[in-house]
């Protein structure tokens, strides 16, 4: 008779964390988010399409901290999606596959989206003669 206290399949528990592991469940995650972020982008439209007041409601809504807060938030993960996509890419190539190379891509998959999203920011912030 089976032991019904174990699990039947491997499970978190058994598994030590690790970043390949951490990338693979952000990548998930920034792509419902960004799905979520589509969202806010219609909505910026159709304020922008009901004219003025509507729009100055949703400009209001997204210059406010917790606006720029999400905007922040939605473009680090746009970014991050993006070049985990790019590694995922060379995944589907053939390359990259030893251990080394494939944490080597996930630092650098962080640091890309950590430049990027610094640059988005900073030249909106230059364009726009600041906050």
């Amino acid at each position: 008779m089976a032991n019904d206290s174990r699990p039947l399949s491997p499970h978190l528990q058994v598994f030590r964390w690790h970043l390949l592991m951490t990338m693979s469940i952000l990548h998930r995650m920034t792509g419902v988010f960004l799905s979520l972020g589509a969202l806010l982008l219609v909505y910026w439209l159709v304020a922008l399409a009901g004219g003025p007041q509507s729009y100055a409601t949703a400009a209001t809504l997204l210059t406010s901290w917790p606006g720029q807060l999400l905007l922040l938030a939605w473009s680090a993960s746009l970014f991050y999606h993006l070049c985990n996509g790019i590694r995922h890419l060379f995944w589907d190539a053939g390359s990259g596959y030893s251990l080394g190379a494939a944490y080597l891509s996930g630092y650098a998959v962080l640091l890309a989206t950590l430049i990027l999203t610094a640059c988005a920011w900073g030249a909106a912030w230059l364009i726009t003669g600041g906050w």
